[in-house]
């Protein structure tokens, strides 16, 4: 068959537009490369965030999996063993220590909300009401313990070391002044609710506090202030961080649609960090 060049044009186009088509297919391929991406969270408003990205990351070709946890300890082990591909529970300093603490090499590759931590009663309505010698409850992981303590420190009731401040590293050894005497009291962070009638105050992440039917706005006898800097984030294993399925997680997660959803029904109790 003759080869003229009307021909090899023809057969040119066709070429390219085959391997056009071939790498836009591989892309999607390439974006997905897994059948189900499993995502770990924290219970409670993070698994109503997540009905919403799973909606946004699906229309995008990203089915999503949600693996709920009710323990802090458990999504970053999960994630380090390639049970989870990734996790949205925590904020940096909790990544650090348990990085450090237990050997992780786990990397955050975006942000999500700002959850403010509270301090909780069902003894008094306000702190003016806390007596001496109070029950404080606080978390006994060290970045959550070391929030609580620089919010009771805010509130004037107790002052650190200003060095423990500075590196984050607080914990009750800190505690250089304690005028009302309180006892803090170091349980698991999912123990907190469940103690509250045997403490006088507890500090209750934002997650377990919705769970337990506890509002920030109405509830807290102290608030941290919206501004705080500890944001959640999704987390990765390293060798995933730059993978395209990693970024149309985030994505998703920052999509303006997640971003109206969190503001319309957590009214400030959650902010969005993106």
């Amino acid at each position: 068959m003759t080869n003229t060049p009307r021909r090899r044009t023809a057969v040119i186009a066709a070429i390219s537009l085959a391997a056009t088509a071939f790498l836009s297919a591989h892309g999607t391929l390439h974006a997905q490369e897994k059948k189900t991406l499993k995502v770990g969270v924290s219970v409670g408003n993070a698994e109503q965030i997540f009905e919403v990205v799973k909606k946004v990351a699906a229309r995008n070709g990203l089915p999503i999996e949600v693996i709920v946890f009710n323990d802090y300890q458990l999504p970053n082990a999960a994630l380090a063993a390639g049970d989870l591909d990734a996790n949205a529970f925590q904020h940096q300093p909790f990544l650090d220590n348990q990085n450090k603490a237990r050997g992780f090499d786990i990397v955050p590759v975006g942000l999500t909300v700002t959850a403010p931590l509270g301090f909780y009663s069902r003894k008094i309505k306000s702190l003016d009401a806390l007596p001496d010698g109070a029950t404080v409850g606080i978390q006994n992981d060290p970045s959550n313990g070391n929030r609580s303590l620089l919010l009771l420190q805010e509130a004037k009731l107790i002052t650190l070391k200003p060095e423990a401040v500075k590196n984050n590293t607080a914990t009750p050894l800190d505690v250089v002044s304690n005028p009302k005497k309180l006892k803090l009291i170091a349980l698991d962070a999912a123990q907190l609710p469940r103690s509250l009638d045997d403490l006088t105050i507890a500090s209750i992440n934002n997650d377990y506090a919705e769970k337990a039917g506890l509002s920030l706005d109405k509830d807290a006898v102290i608030k941290e202030s919206p501004k705080s800097p500890y944001a959640n984030l999704i987390a990765v294993r390293r060798a995933d961080k730059d993978t395209p399925w990693a970024r149309s997680l985030v994505q998703a997660y920052q999509s303006a649609e997640v971003k109206t959803f969190i503001q319309t029904k957590f009214n400030g109790s959650l902010v969005p960090a993106f």
